[in-house]
């Protein structure tokens, strides 16, 4: 404690307010919770002024009251007595909401339920993946009904289809149930259910497939060797991904610069959208293929085919959405300079696996196109072969980072991603993990404009008075509290995540052997602020994200006050 006095005192040489006076403080309205009430909404997002349809499961409480939150900022408020009720959604566009049920208990609250609202009138803003990978019998209607209602409660608003199509080179067939490359059964029927319910939630559904893939039977469909990408100048070796033998074909891939394969594959996705009621392409590619030649032994600028390919897909069908996967993020300065893409989306993998690279990566992301949304394809405990279920806190602080800094992770979907092959589903998830992603998601949404805009990281210093907890500024180090604080406007948004008990700097979590951090409770900082108005603080980890205001005492340019409670995540809002 000693040693944080003397560097909080060394700041302004003027000051002698004792930091450790403010222990004392208290939230200025103390709340319990009692999560016993399962709320649910109609849909994943909604347009400024749509009817938002909730329901509730539970016993409600006598003195029920539905509030309405805007950070911390209430919106509205009202006695609740039914399972079911309707809410006019504000105008403000691109705005997130937490709704919590809460009765009054003298000068406290007890909160019994929470949910969040997204408003925005597009996915591509604020966009939360899923995925489905499966798509035979075993997939009736109570099943898909049942996934997209869990998926919806996730908030997800857009699902790709991860290997749904009948060949790379011919993704549509007039079959009605076919093979896909690795000979799985594909009910066509169970496509168009999965969109139907999406579309019932308002998720947009994007069909998956290479923007250069062919197999071997390819010629057979029109594609000319004069298409492909060859390793060597001489067009003896066509570039290829070797697959395994029971699978269809190994896939050959063409140079996305053709335009004639590229006006070929255009034609091909007109006949998925003539079948199947999908709202756009998800474009992948497998990273950087080295040096690799054209048919006439040019050197092929693939990057720059990415943009090329896109650019087309748009022109063919400009009604249509697209995505593109950076692999690595190989290419993605190119794909984002297109314009065309809804948001930027990054695979991620060992040369990307810091934490601190999720940031980097971000900050260049935007440093190519101003105010793109970010999806992270990141796979957790990818080598836990001999584990049937994820590390509940590898999860956790993964996704408490990746939704600190404003990046989406695509990890949700029939089941959860382990792995780059989506319809691999070893690991499961825990109950727990469950019920605490349902926490997690409805505070990256009901917090979406204070977390998802970009504003301007700020590495002021932050003391506590602890002296056995180290609070360090970005980036994260082990046996810390890190803290990544940015300005949004008059809002200084400090988050804070728990590194103290931390193993590891990676979020892959390889082994699944992160542990649960230890609860910090009575955390006093002193964080340099101009003039405050409020500060608040919310946490996935606690009252199902319901902010909770703080008092404070100013001295000099810093304000002290006490964080209830740090689990994995706490963010704290200075208004000033």
């Amino acid at each position: 404690m000693m040693f944080a006095l003397l560097l909080f005192a060394s700041c302004s040489s003027d000051d002698t307010f004792n930091i450790s006076k403010a222990s004392s403080l208290q939230p200025a309205v103390e709340i319990t919770s009692r999560l016993t009430l399962e709320l649910s909404t109609d849909k994943a997002l909604y347009a400024p002024g749509q009817t938002i349809s909730f329901s509730v499961k539970g016993n409600l409480p006598a003195g029920a009251i539905v509030r309405y939150r805007h950070g911390a900022d209430v919106v509205e408020e009202q006695p609740l007595s039914g399972s079911t009720w309707t809410w006019t959604a504000p105008s403000q566009d691109f705005t997130g909401y937490l709704v919590d049920i809460y009765t009054k208990n003298g000068s406290g609250e007890t909160v019994y339920g929470t949910i969040a609202v997204d408003v925005s009138s597009d996915w591509n803003r604020f966009p939360r993946y899923g995925f489905v990978a499966t798509y035979d019998k075993s997939k009736n209607q109570k099943t898909i009904d049942a996934e997209m209602a869990l998926l919806n409660r996730y908030h997800i608003n857009g699902v790709q289809f991860y290997d749904w199509h009948y060949a790379h080179h011919q993704p549509y067939t007039p079959d009605a149930v076919y093979t896909d490359i690795a000979n799985r059964e594909i009910d066509a029927d169970v496509v168009r259910r999965y969109i139907s319910a999406q579309h019932g939630y308002g998720m947009k559904s994007m069909f998956y497939n290479l923007c250069y893939g062919a197999l071997d039977n390819a010629s057979q469909k029109g594609v000319k060797d004069q298409w492909y990408l060859y390793k060597d100048q001489n067009h003896s070796k066509k570039d290829c991904l070797d697959m395994s033998s029971d699978w269809k074909s190994d896939i050959y891939l063409t140079d996305p610069n053709n335009t004639d394969w590229q006006k070929y594959l255009a034609a091909q996705n007109k006949d998925v959208y003539e079948h199947f009621d999908f709202d756009g392409y998800h474009i992948d590619q497998v990273g950087n293929r080295g040096t690799v030649y054209d048919f006439y032994g040019n050197t092929v600028n693939l990057p720059s085919g990415f943009a090329n390919f896109i650019k087309a897909m748009k022109q063919a069908e400009p009604g249509k959405r697209l995505v593109m996967n950076a692999v690595a993020n190989y290419g993605q300065l190119n794909i984002a300079n297109t314009g065309d893409v809804d948001f930027l989306y990054s695979e991620l993998w060992g040369g990307e696996s810091q934490f601190a690279d999720l940031l980097s990566i971000l900050n260049q992301n935007r440093s190519y196109r101003p105010g793109a949304g970010q999806v992270y394809a990141a796979y957790m405990d990818y080598e836990c072969n001999d584990k049937s279920e994820f590390n509940t806190p590898g999860v956790l602080l993964t996704d408490a980072v990746m939704f600190a800094i404003g990046a989406d992770h695509l990890e949700l979907g029939d089941h959860m991603l382990c792995h780059e092959y989506f319809p691999n589903s070893h690991l499961a998830m825990s109950d727990d993990l469950k019920s605490q992603l349902v926490c997690y998601y409805d505070f990256f949404t009901a917090y979406e404009d204070l977390l998802r805009v970009e504003g301007q990281q700020n590495d002021d210093d932050i003391y506590t008075t602890s002296s056995d907890v180290t609070i360090a500024n970005w980036p994260p180090r082990l046996g810390t509290v890190t803290a990544y604080t940015k300005t949004v406007d008059d809002k200084k948004v400090v988050n804070l995540l728990n590194f103290v008990n931390a193993n590891s700097l990676s979020w892959r979590d390889l082994k699944g052997d992160m542990p649960e951090p230890q609860q910090i409770n009575g955390l006093t900082l002193a964080v340099k602020a101009g003039n405050v108005k409020r500060i608040w603080v919310a946490s996935p980890d606690c009252y199902g994200g319901v902010a909770q205001e703080l008092h404070f005492e100013k001295n000099g340019d810093r304000v002290v006050f006490t964080v209830p409670m740090l689990k994995y995540w706490s963010m704290i809002v200075i208004e000033q």
